[in-house]
C-alpha cells in the first residue's frame, strides 16, 4: 500500500489524474458523448505513459464523466450519460423552481460519496474474491468466460436475437490471428499485420468513438435546450442544509447497499442502479409524492447510485476478467495493453498496482468534489461548446490514438472500419455490448476450453463434475434463459 501511495504521489501522476477529471467533466456534461467513448478514445494516448499515470487519467475520466452527466440532466433535462437518466426526474424540476445550484451541489456531493463507498467495496471484496479465484483452473476459466458470454442477453436490451447475432460476430473476430494452442495462422488472409489478431483497442476506439460521431452527424441533432430565464435559475445556494440532509439519509443508505452490489453484477451499470435506487428511495420516503417533482431525496439517491456502481464493476473486472459495464470493458483492454492480465494472478504479481487503483479512486473522487464545487456556477458554460468542435477533436484523437498503439497504419484502418460498422449497427438498432463481450470472452473461452479437454483426455463431463464450473454453467444457463422466461410470464399475465 505504501509503495502504491508513493508511486501515485508523483507530480505527473496527479497531473494526469487532474486532466482526466477535467476531460470527464466536458464529456459527461455534453449530451451524446459517454464515459465509454472518452475512455476508449484516450486509452491509446496513455500508452506512452507509465501504467500509474495512464490509469490515473482513465479513472479520472471514468469517475468524472459519470458525475458530470448530471449537469445537463439538471440544467436542460437531457442526461449527459445513460447513468444520468434518473437525475432528470427531480434535478430539472429543482432547477426550474430556482434551485439549480442546490441540485448541482447535491449531484456533486452525493456522487462523490457514492464513489468513495464503492471504493471501500472494491478494497473489501477484491482481495477475498481474488483468493477464491486462485482455485480456478482451465475448466473454471472456461466456465467464467461462458458466464460472461451469457451476459450478452442482458445487454441486448430489447433485441435479444440481434444481440446473439452480433455476439457471435465478436467471437469470430476473436479467432483471427495465431492459434493459441498450435501456433498456426487463422483468417489472416496473408496479412502479417493480423498475426497477433485484430487489435481490441482499435475496435473499441472505432465503435465507441468514430461510430458515435458518425451517428451524431447523421442525426444532425441540435441541442434541444430548454430556455430558462435568468431569474428562475439560482446558483447562490449549493450546499443542502441539515434538515435536507436528514431527509436524504434513508434513501442514500439503501443506495450504498444496492449500487455497489449492482456494480459487481456483470452487464449492469449506473443507469440500472440509479433507476432502482430512485424507486427504492421513493418507497421509504415520508414524502413520496414529491418524487418526480423536484425531490431532494430523489436527486440524492440517484446521484449516489451513479458513481456507487464503479467500485463494484472494477472489482469484477480485476478479479475475474469480466467487465462489469461498458467502461470497464475498455479498461480491461487498457490493462492488457499495459501487459497486465486481469484475474487472481494480478493480485499476486502486481499487488501494488491493485492498491494504486484503489488509491486513485479515492483521489479522483476528492478531486471531483473540489473541482465540482468550485466550478458549479460555471457548469452551464460547458453546454455552449459547439458540437462540430467536439466531433473533429474526437475523430482526430481516434485516428492518432489508434496509430500510436503499435505505430501501425493497419490499426488505423481497423479503427475506421470499426467506426463505420458501429455507425451501421446503431442505425439498424443492433446493441454494441454483445460484440465487445464476444471478442473479450472468445479469447478466454477458446484456449481454456481446449486446454481443459487436453488435460482431461477429451472428457466433457469434467465441466459438470467440478463444483465451481458447474455453478457457473448453471448461472450461464439462467442468464441466457431468464429474459425469455420473463417475456413468457408477461405474455401469460396479459
Amino acid at each position: 500500500m505504501l509503495q502504491a501511495l508513493i508511486s501515485i504521489l508523483q507530480p505527473h501522476v496527479l497531473l494526469f489524474l487532474f486532466l482526466g477529471v477535467l476531460a470527464g467533466i466536458v464529456v459527461g456534461a455534453l449530451p451524446g458523448l459517454s464515459a465509454t467513448m472518452a475512455v476508449a478514445v484516450l486509452t491509446p494516448i496513455t500508452f506512452w505513459l507509465d501504467k500509474s499515470a495512464g490509469f490515473a487519467m482513465l479513472l479520472g475520466v471514468y469517475n468524472s464523466a459519470i458525475w458530470a452527466g448530471g449537469i445537463s440532466a439538471i440544467l436542460i433535462n437531457i442526461p449527459g450519460t445513460p447513468a444520468s437518466i434518473a437525475q432528470t426526474f427531480d434535478g430539472y424540476q429543482l432547477a426550474r423552481r430556482g434551485n439549480a445550484g442546490l441540485a448541482l451541489g447535491i449531484n456533486t456531493i452525493y456522487s462523490v460519496l457514492g464513489g468513495l463507498v464503492s471504493t471501500v467495496v472494491l478494497y473489501l471484496l477484491a482481495f477475498p474474491l481474488a483468493r477464491f479465484a486462485l482455485k480456478f483452473e482451465a475448466t473454471e476459466y472456461c466456465a467464467v468466460g461462458l458466464f460472461g458470454l451469457s451476459l450478452m442477453v442482458s445487454v441486448s436490451q430489447k433485441s435479444i436475437l440481434k444481440g446473439l447475432i452480433i455476439g457471435v460476430i465478436g467471437m469470430l473476430i476473436a479467432t483471427v490471428g495465431m492459434d493459441p494452442m498450435e501456433g498456426f495462422m487463422r483468417f489472416t488472409f496473408g496479412m502479417n499485420s493480423l498475426i497477433d489478431g485484430i487489435s481490441f483497442i482499435s475496435i473499441m476506439i472505432g465503435i465507441y468513438g468514430i461510430g458515435e460521431i458518425l451517428d451524431q452527424i447523421w442525426q444532425n441533432e441540435k441541442s434541444k435546450r430548454t430556455t430558462m430565464e435568468a431569474d428562475k435559475v439560482s446558483l447562490s445556494r449549493i450546499f443542502p442544509n441539515w434538515s435536507e440532509i436528514k431527509r436524504t439519509i434513508p434513501g442514500t443508505l439503501l443506495a450504498a447497499v444496492i449500487s455497489p452490489f449492482i456494480g459487481v453484477l456483470p452487464g449492469t451499470g449506473g443507469d440500472i442502479a440509479s433507476l432502482i435506487c430512485w424507486d427504492t428511495a421513493k418507497r421509504v420516503s415520508k414524502k413520496p409524492e414529491e418524487f418526480g417533482k423536484g425531490s431532494i431525496e430523489g436527486i440524492a439517491a440517484t446521484s449516489f447510485a451513479n458513481n456507487g456502481v464503479i467500485g463494484g464493476a472494477i472489482t469484477t473486472m480485476l478479479t475475474l476478467g469480466i467487465p462489469g459495464d461498458s467502461v470497464t470493458a475498455v479498461l480491461l483492454g487498457a490493462l492488457m495493453m499495459y501487459g497486465l492480465v486481469p484475474g487472481p494472478r494480478l493480485f499476486q504479481d502486481n499487488i501494488s498496482f491493485v492498491y494504486s487503483i484503489i488509491i486513485l479512486m479515492v483521489f479522483a473522487n476528492i478531486l471531483i468534489l473540489i473541482v465540482g464545487l468550485i466550478t458549479t456556477k460555471l457548469s452551464y458554460r460547458i453546454l455552449d461548446i459547439p458540437k462540430e468542435i467536439i466531433w473533429i477533436s474526437v475523430v482526430l484523437l481516434c485516428v492518432v490514438g489508434s496509430y500510436a498503439i503499435n505505430n501501425s497504419i493497419a490499426d488505423v484502418y481497423i479503427t475506421i472500419i470499426s467506426g463505420v460498422l458501429g455507425f451501421f449497427l446503431r442505425r439498424m438498432k443492433f446493441p454494441i455490448g454483445p460484440l465487445i463481450l464476444g471478442i473479450l470472452m472468445g479469447k478466454i473461452i477458446e484456449p481454456n476450453l481446449r486446454r481443459a479437454l487436453i488435460i482431461h483426455n477429451g472428457d466433457w463431463s469434467v465441466f459438470l463434475t467440478r463444483p465451481i464450473s458447474l455453478v457457473l454453467i448453471l448461472l450461464s444457463i439462467l442468464s441466457f434463459t431468464w429474459p425469455l422466461m420473463i417475456g413468457i410470464f408477461k405474455k401469460k399475465a396479459k
